[in-house]
């Protein structure tokens, strides 16, 4: 399980007070040390992330925050951290105390605007005389059940875990959902170039060939100057072929007639985002001029390499159909504005990097903020001219 990308974990945070016990409740559910516990105020400084296990929930991803009530000279940054931290969390255990319900109420509101499951928390009852009394009070005001424990001595920790499991029901998703079934040859075109990891294939790549054989399909694999070999030696034409988008003209003048044809971002787009606001947000292209600015924006953080499709490849393409003066800026990892009102369009990677949740609180940022916003697979289509005649739903 701990080979599971962090992208296909359950993300949980744990959110509350400082010194509620969040950082004790981290290194109870891990049983290990995994973060720093003190009584001193605001010792949680950065997000602290441990991947792990959960019996019936399965692969999580456990988030502790920094103290909402922070009032040091960083607390406001740290706030903010833990605001993104909400950006990317599935599930929230928020922790209470005997020391008010105000901040916790905020919080709990915040979780009700996103949509986002949260379970409540009575901590540190070894501390609390009548924390029974409390439990009842905090349920009357939250209108949700509450799990008292003591993450110091272990005991309610069990309870915990079952609360998780229950209120978890993970959807059951897939990358190639409706574009191939059992039996199905899929031919998938992948580039090795200066971009490439060296000695391995990048997650999209794994993770699609991966499901491919979960799913009963016969997966072929081979670089767009070995397609016309790969496609010669099977007996029959592939039912899909999935190309990396950078290679859509080369792969799209090779296909046979009725095979379809997509990509690996596009696929992705569809498991982690919003395909339909992706196509419909393609069509800003039609208002782009050379004044226009544009935010690229990557899930992944790395050195720019010579070939790099987000960095260098892309803008190239744009700059040449709607000239050297058009304004791009690009973002990576964590790093994506508040305000995207000054784009005329937002340009997302395929997000493997990145839980679902994460990519769609962007995207309904853009949404939110009336800015189109679109995909590295479905642009690139467009500005190869064959989007109508490459499968995106």
């Amino acid at each position: 399980m701990l080979t599971t990308p962090s992208a296909e974990r359950t993300h949980i945070a744990l959110l509350g007070r400082c010194n509620s016990g969040k950082s004790t409740l981290l290194n109870a559910l891990t049983g290990q040390q995994s973060a720093i516990v003190s009584t001193t105020p605001g010792t949680t400084t950065d997000p602290v992330r441990k991947a792990m296990e959960i019996q019936g929930l399965g692969a999580a991803l456990i988030i502790d925050t920094p103290g909402l009530d922070d009032a040091t000279t960083l607390g406001k940054e740290r706030m903010a951290r833990t605001a993104k931290v909400l950006d990317q969390t599935d599930i929230a255990i928020i922790l209470f105390t005997d020391k008010g319900f105000d901040v916790e109420m905020e919080i709990i509101e915040e979780c009700r605007v996103r949509e986002i499951k949260s379970i409540i928390v009575l901590a540190q009852q070894d501390r609390i005389a009548e924390h029974e009394a409390l439990r009842q009070e905090i349920e009357a005001r939250t209108k949700q059940p509450v799990t008292t424990l003591s993450a110091l001595t272990g005991e309610g920790i069990e309870q915990l875990r079952e609360a998780l499991t229950k209120v978890a029901a993970p959807e059951e998703r897939y990358i190639t959902e409706g574009f191939c079934k059992a039996g199905d040859t899929v031919l998938l075109v992948m580039p090795q170039d200066k971009s490439a990891p060296k000695g391995r294939l990048i997650q999209p790549q794994v993770q699609t060939i991966r499901e491919l054989l979960d799913r009963g399909c016969t997966p072929i694999c081979c670089t767009p100057d070995g397609m016309a070999a790969a496609l010669a030696a099977l007996r029959r034409s592939p039912e899909l072929i999935i190309t990396d988008s950078q290679a859509f003209e080369t792969v799209y003048r090779q296909k046979p007639d009725y095979t379809t044809l997509t990509s690996f971002s596009i696929l992705f787009a569809r498991y982690k985002g919003d395909i339909e606001l992706f196509t419909e947000g393609v069509k800003a292209l039609k208002k782009i001029t050379s004044s226009s600015r544009i935010l690229i924006a990557e899930a992944c953080t790395h050195t720019p390499q010579n070939e790099d499709i987000g960095r260098v490849k892309l803008p190239r393409l744009l700059r040449k159909r709607f000239g050297e003066e058009l304004t791009i800026d690009i973002v990576g990892g964590a790093d994506y504005p508040e305000d995207l009102t000054p784009y005329d369009l937002v340009i997302h990677c395929g997000a493997c990097m990145f839980n679902r949740r994460h990519v769609l609180s962007r995207v309904e940022r853009a949404r939110k903020q009336g800015v189109a916003i679109t995909n590295y697979g479905v642009i690139l289509a467009a500005l190869s001219g064959i989007l109508d005649r490459v499968r995106v739903k």
